[in-house]
């Protein structure tokens, strides 16, 4: 019940802030200690501000920190704080009060490899039949949901990333706990908006799925070393990610925000 609560207040959020824009009240100071996610577009946005930095493994360990006291604030995505964060949620004494940017989630691949045309493909064929809407109903997000391109045929390269996956039989998805969109339910099974269209894509190749928790600063890494074959995870299409990663068509709207206690 309170996962369905802090998703419903995930999507008001959306809402009031596309029609409200940033908050009146500002939150940006160069004297406070921020927690961000290493290699996250939180912690990019911060240096580039100037801000005083506290890098942490994961954006819900960011907001640890503020509970705590230890930062006086956290830059997370919009999503996350939506589902992460007041009444009913895990920290309700928590609360947005600026939007720093806007931005895209996009899923990863290896560079030049073809996966990135078969899920650009899977997600226009789900936005076509209105299974990507249901899916970002359920999770709260429909608000952010980008419209996707009609779905187009092509022919997967016989020795690319697609004959690969479906070599070895698995894909491997790289995430990080980040709801709502991979996370654990009560079984210990990993569900959330981008885990479901993860299952669907590896339906479509017709194999196995595997979720691994990465160290989200060392995804390239893992990606280019054959670790796993695609991070989706909430992930922010930025300059370095473009340059590193067969990227997707973005699929969803977010936002950096910063978190305050009080």
């Amino acid at each position: 019940m309170k996962k369905i609560l802090a998703l419903v207040l995930a999507a008001v959020m959306l809402f009031a802030l596309a029609a409200c824009g940033a908050q009146t009240e500002t939150t940006e100071n160069t004297e406070l200690t921020y927690a961000v996610e290493a290699g996250s577009a939180g912690e990019e946005i911060a240096n580039e501000k100037g801000f005083k930095v506290n890098s942490v493994d994961t954006q819900a360990k960011a907001l640890m920190e503020v509970e705590a006291g230890t930062s006086d604030a956290a830059i997370i995505d919009l999503l996350m704080a939506g589902a992460m964060i007041g009444e009913g949620t895990s920290y309700p004494d928590l609360k947005t009060t600026e939007e720093l940017t806007e931005e895209k989630y996009v899923a990863g691949c290896r560079k030049g490899s073809d996966l990135a045309a078969f899920i650009n493909n899977v997600l226009s064929e789900a936005y076509a039949d209105g299974s990507l809407v249901e899916t970002a109903t359920k999770y709260g997000v429909q608000a952010a949901l980008v419209e996707q391109p009609a779905p187009t045929q092509s022919e997967p390269a016989a020795d690319g990333d697609v004959a690969y996956i479906q070599g070895k039989g698995t894909l491997v998805v790289g995430i990080t706990d980040f709801a709502p969109m991979d996370y654990k339910n009560d079984a210990g099974e990993w569900i959330g908006f981008d885990a479901d269209m993860a299952k669907v894509v590896a339906e479509k190749l017709g194999v196995d799925i595997e979720f691994v928790e990465i160290d989200w600063d060392n995804k390239i890494f893992e990606l280019d070393g054959k670790q796993i074959d695609v991070v989706w995870n909430g992930m922010t299409l930025t300059e370095e990610v473009g340059n590193a990663m067969e990227c997707t068509n973005a699929y969803c709207n977010n936002a950096q925000v910063i978190v305050v206690k009080g």
